[in-house]
């Protein structure tokens, strides 16, 4: 299990890597803000198919073949990062990425869940969870302080780190045991795989708040770097980076914290300060002040990971055990599905309004959101109690 939860770890910090690189990319390539969200957008719009296809395939395409590509595919979009000249050669690489990731998550999920003691299930899962969160935070974080403390070629320099991971990566992937034998991929249909009997509670309770969490922490990872200098005043690079680590890894650690053991308490909880944290990042907007920017993400932070690990909670326990790895596909499905709309409503407002007041608007249509889980958890309360009391 540990080697398959680095090899997690470190495909998660690839997927996020170039968050902090984004405010030199506009200025060495002239990008405004709605082309650095499709910048950022275009990756999980290659990832959403990628996703869906092998999350149907991939048992039948074999589980570590599956892994072994995407971590090949990953390594030949950081290639083109390094040698990249041209805006199509980045957006190309994005592109590879999301292939990669996609091809990736889902399918080192079911990987991990095959190599699992049935009792240790929950405990995979959850670990599998801190794992992908502290690895989205920490790539923007190393990427940042290789830009801002080594002022050797920042474009470039970083991404021979991250090649670096892959191939350690590539190396524990083929240390672990093969899958089991794989299915006839012949009848096997490329749907979400969500069966009928949870279907509204998937949605309301699983898929909603994963996409609600995915969509304000994409807002955070493609502008906050624009976001801290424009708005807070600073150029260094290495406090955007930081952020998104406090943001997804502190989150991410706070899923271990035994307060609120009531799992549906804890996602309501969660889901609320998941909300309140972007408004105190708006509020530190208009006032300019770092330590409120700081405190908001801190907040979203804690939120975002009890969100996450409850909705992968559920996901992984309302399924039946041969259900389970399509419908934890299909969580991520959703959770990525927040990474593509709003990024780009985000990036087509500023060009109207004010970064700030674009976010404004986001965070209203994210309490929204918020409330109508509130509201469905009442029910799903009920529903919950009474398949865990047989």
């Amino acid at each position: 299990m540990k080697r398959m939860l680095w090899i997690v770890l470190m495909m998660s910090c690839g997927a996020t890597f170039i968050s902090s690189l984004f405010p030199l990319y506009g200025k060495d390539y002239q990008l405004n803000s709605l082309e650095i969200t499709l910048l950022f957008a275009v990756y999980a719009i290659s990832l959403l198919p990628t996703l869906l296809i092998v999350g149907a395939k991939g048992s039948s395409w074999g589980l570590k073949r599956v892994l072994r590509f995407s971590i090949w595919i990953s390594i030949a979009s950081t290639f083109l990062f390094i040698v990249s000249q041209n805006v199509w050669m980045l957006y190309a690489a994005r592109i590879l990425e999301g292939i990669a990731y996609g091809a990736f998550t889902g399918t080192a999920s079911a990987f991990l869940l095959k190599q699992t003691a049935q009792d240790k299930i929950s405990t995979a899962l959850k670990l599998s969870g801190v794992m992908v969160n502290v690895g989205f935070g920490l790539g923007p974080a190393i990427s940042g302080i290789i830009v801002q403390y080594i002022h050797i070629q920042p474009l470039r320099l970083p991404f021979w780190f991250l090649l670096f991971m892959l191939l350690i990566s590539l190396i524990l992937l083929e240390m672990l045991p093969k899958d089991e034998n794989t299915q006839n991929s012949t009848k096997t249909k490329i749907t979400l795989g969500i069966p009928n009997n949870i279907r509204s509670q998937f949605f309301s309770i699983i898929g909603l708040p994963a996409f609600t969490f995915f969509m304000l922490g994409g807002i955070v990872l493609s502008l906050i770097p624009t976001f801290v200098k424009n708005v807070i005043q600073t150029d260094n690079l290495s406090i955007a980076g930081l952020l998104m680590l406090m943001l997804l890894g502190v989150g991410s650690l706070m899923q271990f914290f035994p307060w609120v053991q009531n799992p549906v308490n804890r996602m309501r909880i969660g889901i609320i300060l998941l909300a309140i944290g972007p408004w105190i990042i708006v509020f530190s907007g208009q006032s300019a002040n770092l330590f409120l920017l700081w405190m908001g993400m801190l907040i979203q932070g804690i939120g975002a990971g009890w969100t996450f690990q409850i909705a992968l909670r559920f996901a992984g326990q309302l399924p039946k055990p041969e259900e389970r790895p399509r419908v934890i596909s299909a969580f991520y499905l959703c959770a990525y599905s927040g990474f593509i709309i709003p990024p780009i409503g985000v990036g087509v407002l500023t060009q109207f309004f004010s970064l700030n007041f674009s976010l404004v608007i986001l965070n209203s249509v994210a309490a929204l959101i918020v409330i109508y889980v509130l509201i469905y958890s009442v029910k799903f309360n009920l529903y919950y109690s009474k398949i865990n009391s047989h």
